[in-house]
């Protein structure tokens, strides 16, 4: 029985590859015919095995191509990213030197209005709070998401940006204030002194310090500018003198009436260039530097007095 069925299956077997297709090349017009013929099931399978490899290489290329595109992608996201950081912390460097400039200007209005007598009137005094992202920040947010780190720091410049235009604003209107009482006030411009008497090293500033011959305390009332021996002593802003000689521990010492309450003191002086009486414009030339009087080395002592009083020579002082 068993016999029965196994040639049964081998003659279904036979059957399948007993029904051929037969083919038929002809390689040209004289040349004889190539025939051959195989299973029909040979040729089924083949094309289905073909159609299958077909389907597999289709989704593989389609896979592969889909992955090319999304590195290619990924590679100019990230360099779009880098180039959209390398630009904000341009940017960042920019809105910090205005910062730096603005200081500079609202530090030059205040300067002015100390010898302008408008110190309460300046609108470019309120403190704007400026700021930015720094490097460091910008490159932890970088890490942590390039979208939301993006939005963070443009909304920040953009808010700094704000606020510079506001300070900016305000210290446009200050200098206006200021330029129409320049207007008003030149001749009290020229005969205010606004520059250094001399140029060198501060060694000691206005106010009370330690004495360097007694070593107690003492009010110093003006600036110690140390310089070398010789070095021309200019006058800060017009005006007349009114001392010129050795006064004890000034040493030889000039004295300048600018007029409106405020004269300047010069000693230690090697020579005096100028005597009582001799109207100076700003820039002359009024002494040379030395080390006469109470001194430790060459240096100018400078003072300013207004009305009698003396006061910081520095606030005076336009130039850095």
């Amino acid at each position: 029985m068993l016999k029965g069925k196994a040639t049964g299956f081998f003659d279904k077997f036979r059957g399948l590859f007993s029904r051929k297709y037969t083919f038929i090349f002809v390689p040209d017009v004289t040349g004889k015919f190539i025939r051959f013929s195989t299973p029909k099931v040979v040729v089924k399978g083949a094309l289905a095995a073909l159609a299958a490899f077909g389907v597999v290489f289709t989704v593989f290329s389609v896979t592969i191509i889909k992955k090319n595109e999304d590195l290619r992608e990924l590679k100019e996201l990230r360099s779009s990213t880098a180039a959209q950081k390398v630009e904000i912390q341009q940017f960042n460097q920019k809105i910090k030197m205005v910062e730096t400039q603005l200081s500079r200007l609202e530090k030059f209005d205040r300067k002015l209005r100390v010898i302008t007598a408008l110190e309460k009137q300046n609108p470019a005094s309120a403190d704007f709070g400026l700021g930015g992202p720094n490097a460091g920040d910008a490159g932890a947010e970088f890490a942590n998401g390039v979208g939301k780190m993006n939005q963070s720091m443009i909304d920040t410049l953009n808010g700094d940006l704000g606020r510079l235009r506001q300070q900016a604003e305000s210290q446009e209107i200050s200098f206006f204030e200021l330029d129409e009482f320049f207007k008003e006030q030149s001749s009290l411009l020229s005969h205010t002194p606004s520059i250094w008497p001399v140029r060198g090293w501060i060694t000691s500033t206005f106010g009370y310090r330690r004495s360097p011959f007694t070593g107690l305390r003492e009010m110093h009332e003006g600036l110690d500018v140390a310089t070398q021996n010789g070095s021309p002593v200019v006058a800060p802003a017009a005006g007349v003198v009114i001392t010129s000689g050795f006064h004890r521990g000034y040493g030889n010492m000039l004295e300048i009436d600018h007029g409106y309450g405020v004269t300047t003191r010069y000693g230690h002086n090697s020579k005096i260039m100028v005597t009582p009486g001799r109207k100076v414009k700003r820039g002359d030339v009024v002494a040379l530097v030395g080390n006469t009087g109470r001194s430790t080395g060459p240096h100018l002592h400078y003072e300013v007095i207004v009305n009698g009083v003396p006061v910081n020579p520095y606030g005076y002082i336009l130039e850095d």
